[in-house]
């Protein structure tokens, strides 16, 4: 379990260590955040607080697993390398929206057609090299069926498993895009999910049914290389977590907030608990909802049913102080991520 304990460290202490000297390089080239004018008057006060912060976690966790494989002297395996090649992939969309934004000067990046592409593009690679690569067991990263705490039901065909795929990667990461709205949200958001993957891979490693045959044993390919990439993000993203916690000194951007998306999502596919992450990261879901409602209910009856859009913004014009809404929000998210813990384990309890 060292392995785990490095890389979280080492991504802890480079990020940590790291984002003060990304400030005040972010600062100097003027890569500040531009603001949205309908947004919450609030915000305008952050107008040039320095951005891409996000390029400081995807480097400090490809960093902290790094290291945890060097002191292991093994190979990284194809489970953890696809996580991470999502997770560098779509953060490298992010920074293309967010270079756009600072060298233009504007709000918007990329058009939302291009940014799309480049997820489905990443996603696409992802779907298809997720299903190859068995082991010595035939176990590949993912298998082509849907899974909520393992895998079930019949096999989807590796078409519709990309398209789930697609829809799992595209979502989770304008999700935790949508809930990067408040300084510190979506990093303690998402740092709740990485946990509760640091704990499953962990599980499925001493359950695992090529060294533990069992009843409830797990078919999972590279259970503890997963978890050594969660604990690295998470160690990045608690790094990073000091200096972007209210007043935040500098933003993920998109870099971080579409790369922290895609690392749940592959994940979830890799560890095959793809539905329960509906649950562990139930913060970001809800938000995701919250302008799904309010896109739906305008375009359907011209009104609004939130006083803005995404959910965080609604109780910043409600008069909550942006700390207590991220500090609450924190804690429903900590819920959502015990609750899927919990279904997680719930099996394994004695039935009589």
């Amino acid at each position: 379990m060292m392995e785990i304990l490095i890389a979280a460290a080492v991504g802890l202490l480079l990020s940590m260590f790291g984002t003060p000297l990304a400030i005040r390089l972010f600062s100097r080239r003027g890569y500040g955040q531009s603001i949205r004018e309908e947004g919450p008057s609030g915000h305008h006060d952050k107008r040039g607080t320095p951005t891409m912060g996000g390029t400081v976690i995807v480097i400090a966790a490809l960093l902290g697993f790094t290291c945890a494989h060097l002191y292991s002297r093994t190979l990284p395996t194809p489970s953890a390398s696809l996580v991470l090649f999502l997770m560098t992939g779509l953060g490298a969309v992010g920074f293309l929206d967010d270079f756009i934004k600072i060298y233009k000067q504007r709000s918007l990046g990329l058009r939302s057609g291009a940014k799309a592409l480049g997820q489905l593009i990443v996603g696409a690679v992802f779907a298809i090299l997720v299903t190859r690569f068995p082991d010595g067991h035939l176990i590949t990263p993912a298998d082509t069926r849907v899974s909520f705490l393992r895998d079930f039901g019949p096999s989807i065909g590796i078409v519709g498993f990309t398209i789930w795929v697609l829809i799992m990667i595209v979502g989770f990461s304008n999700a935790v895009n949508l809930t990067d709205g408040l300084d510190g949200l979506a990093s303690g958001a998402t740092g709740v999910v990485l946990a509760s993957y640091v704990l499953i891979g962990n599980w499925q490693l001493r359950n695992n049914c090529t060294t533990q045959l069992g009843p409830n044993c797990y078919w999972v390919r590279d259970p503890l290389d997963v978890a050594v990439v969660a604990a690295a993000v998470l160690g990045a993203l608690l790094g990073f977590l000091w200096w972007n916690a209210p007043p935040a000194k500098i933003f993920m951007g998109d870099t971080g907030s579409l790369a922290l998306g895609g690392v749940i999502a592959g994940l979830a596919i890799t560890t095959r608990t793809q539905l329960l992450l509906i649950i562990l990261a139930g913060m970001c879901v809800l938000i995701t909802l919250s302008v799904i409602i309010q896109v739906g209910s305008f375009k359907m009856t011209g009104k609004r049913v939130f006083r803005m859009a995404p959910l965080q913004h609604h109780f910043e014009l409600s008069g909550w102080a942006e700390t207590t809404i991220v500090v609450r929000f924190w804690l429903i998210a900590a819920l959502c991520a015990a609750a899927g813990l919990g279904l997680f384990y719930v099996e394994w309890m004695p039935k009589q």
